[in-house]
């Protein structure tokens, strides 16, 4: 057979790529040992220094398939050095061969060419025999092996390639079947749709959530299952996806197959294709308990909110017991916004008026996790008092106290009730006795008398019983004004001062009342305050020793306050009248005529404001203070109206 026949044969063997390679290679080493006239053909594969017969034709013991030894104890050793096919008849006298090679092979002939798999050496493919050669190589006979280590290279690429194909290929197939198994037993839908807004694949799991099979979808669009409010949207969304935009928590009414609304939450992306967008994909999920929850959570979040009383709630496993949550009847109470008090404990709400007893009561509940309700006097933010009953009350989790829910509802107008009610009892019950007991003492001496004195006894009686009336009309106009219905309004301060001065000028022409106004702003208070000015006034002008009694009115203007001071030249208060404003001491002994001071406190506590008098400091005469809110002419009257405080401070 000619060489070209042989040659022919070689590329027959491998042509196509079909075929197991194994044989193939098997065939081609047959072909090539006839060609060459030599009996042992091989193939090897060199890996980290040891040479593996991977095929092989000949009776040689040491080259047969699954054999191996070192590389350097091979005869290829050198082969896969060169570029071009080694080729030796005489090896024993060739430095070409390790002598260790020749020694454990025995070898007299060689000729071999190194085989490259994707740019990398794979090993090689060798043709030998026994005895040596008496004619050298020929060009054509190294040309044929190096034909075939190329023929055979190039079949160990196209097999490494296709099982990495069939490896990519079933790993691509796992991985399809584990992201099918996802989207069919995910309560979310996965989706696909095209430029039209068609759906183009639609996971199985959306029987679940809506009721339509699968494929009942496919091919339909996505608006024809959207209620009206949210059609647009949905489309709005699909225009901005297929111009590149990511669409997230788009929230749309789903109407299902039983005709329910679904709330579901998409998230979309574009899918592109050769750089064009060519639909979108994305993910929905059923939002419609959540959003009923959330719904049901915000009405119970409003009613919280909404309610008269404050609630907190504070850490019960923090050593300072810190605020974690307030409702906004806190902040209304207290007027503390929720930024400025979560993570403090609830001690910046009192001040020097908070009894101690009432304190130690919370703080020892707080140390025995024990539920107590406590009145005691807290502090607002702008420094106002007011009277505070806290309930509270340990919360469990698991067995241990976690939390302390805290109630604090603003009593600061029972208190004042009651103490209004003790008062007049107190004032009447005493007078009435004594005052009583007197006139029994005058209508005794009458009786029994020698008649010398009865017009000094009567007339003792008569003013006696004037007293008595004219305590009556005081507490009755205390009262009155008590239960008045409290109404803050705008009140022009200059306004307010000129009125109550001109009627006492005219009602006393003889007394001097002087006005002065500094301040541009307004007062946030009642109708009242013009009584309880009047009250100071007359009060000044009653008790003055002069003929012509001096009182003057003065108000002074800040950003949050607008303070006016009665001045008058009488004899001074006395510290009984002025225990009674800065104390609220009102004994049996200490009765008096401090029923007009209780009143113009009355009326200036109820508007969140303070009442003070004192004597003058040479003694004569008295300056009454009173200090209301401001407000500006920006602001409303709701805004800036301020709770009722405690009479006294």
């Amino acid at each position: 057979m000619e060489a070209a026949d042989y040659r022919r044969e070689i590329h027959d063997t491998f042509s196509g790529g079909t075929g197991d390679l194994d044989a193939n290679v098997h065939r081609a080493l047959e072909i090539g040992s006839a060609y060459l006239d030599l009996p042992i053909g091989f193939l090897t594969k060199i890996d980290e220094g040891t040479q593996t017969i991977v095929e092989a034709v000949g009776e040689h013991e040491l080259i047969q398939s699954g054999k191996n030894c070192p590389l350097e104890e091979a005869y290829c050793q050198r082969t896969v050095e060169m570029d071009n096919a080694l080729a030796i008849q005489h090896i024993g006298r060739s430095s070409e061969i390790p002598q260790t090679a020749y020694d454990i092979f025995g070898l007299g002939a060689y000729i071999g060419v190194r085989i490259e798999v994707n740019d990398d050496v794979y090993g090689t493919v060798c043709f030998a025999d026994g005895a040596e050669r008496d004619e050298p190589f020929s060009d054509a006979e190294q040309s044929f092996v190096e034909l075939l280590a190329t023929l055979i290279g190039q079949a160990l690429e196209h097999r490494e390639y296709r099982r990495d194909l069939e490896e990519r290929n079933e790993r691509l197939e796992a991985e399809r079947d584990r992201i099918e198994a996802i989207a069919t037993n995910s309560f979310d839908v996965l989706y696909r749709l095209d430029t039209e807004g068609t759906f183009t694949y639609v996971s199985p799991s959306v029987e679940r959530m809506v009721g339509y099979d699968a494929d009942e979808l496919e091919g339909t669009s996505f608006t024809e299952y959207l209620t009206e409010e949210s059609t647009r949207d949905a489309l709005d969304a699909h225009e901005a996806i297929l111009d590149g935009e990511t669409v997230q928590q788009l929230e749309v009414s789903f109407v299902d197959s039983e005709g329910e609304r679904v709330i579901l939450e998409l998230n979309s992306s574009p899918i592109e294709t050769d750089g064009s967008i060519v639909g979108a994909q994305g993910v929905g999920r059923d939002v419609t308990e959540r959003r009923e929850r959330e719904a049901e959570l915000r009405i119970k979040n409003r009613a919280i909110d909404d309610a008269d009383v404050g609630i907190s709630i504070a850490d019960a496993q923090s050593p300072r017991t810190p605020l974690v949550y307030i409702n906004e009847g806190f902040e209304r109470i207290t007027g503390y916004a929720s930024t400025d008090v979560v993570g403090k404990n609830c001690r910046f709400l009192q001040g020097p008026a908070t009894d101690e007893a009432s304190i130690e009561a919370l703080r020892s509940a707080v140390e025995t996790d024990t539920a107590t309700t406590v009145e005691l006097v807290n502090y607002r933010a702008d420094g106002s008092p007011f009277w505070n009953q806290v309930r509270l009350s340990p919360i469990e989790t698991d067995g241990a106290v976690t939390q302390f829910l805290g109630f604090q509802d603003d009593i600061t107008e029972r208190k004042r009730t009651e103490q209004l009610v003790r008062l007049l009892n107190r004032v009447l019950r005493h007078n009435l006795r004594n005052d009583m007991n007197a006139i029994l003492g005058y209508a005794d001496l009458i009786e029994t008398g020698d008649g010398s004195n009865i017009a000094e006894y009567s007339g003792q009686i008569q003013r006696t019983a004037q007293n008595l009336s004219a305590l009556s009309d005081a507490a009755n106009d205390l009262e009155r004004v008590a239960y008045e219905q409290r109404d803050p309004k705008r009140i022009d301060a200059e306004d307010l001062l000129e009125s109550v001065a001109s009627v006492q000028r005219d009602r006393c022409p003889a007394a001097t009342i002087d006005v002065t106004i500094n301040c541009v702003r307004d007062i946030c208070s009642g109708g009242e305050l013009e009584d309880a000015l009047t009250e100071l006034v007359i009060n000044g002008i009653e008790h003055s020793e002069s003929p012509e009694p001096w009182v003057a009115l003065r108000a002074d203007g800040g950003e949050d306050w607008v303070e006016i001071t009665v001045e008058d030249d009488g004899p001074g208060i006395s510290e009984m009248e002025t225990a009674i404003v800065d104390e609220g001491r009102e004994t049996p002994l200490d009765h008096g005529s401090g029923l007009g001071l209780w009143r113009v406190n009355w009326i200036v506590t109820r508007y969140g404001g303070s009442f003070k008098i004192e004597a003058v400091e040479d003694g004569h005469g008295s300056i009454a203070t009173i200090r209301l809110p401001s407000i500006g002419e920006d602001d409303t009257v709701e805004e800036t109206a301020r709770r009722p405080t405690v009479l006294f401070r």
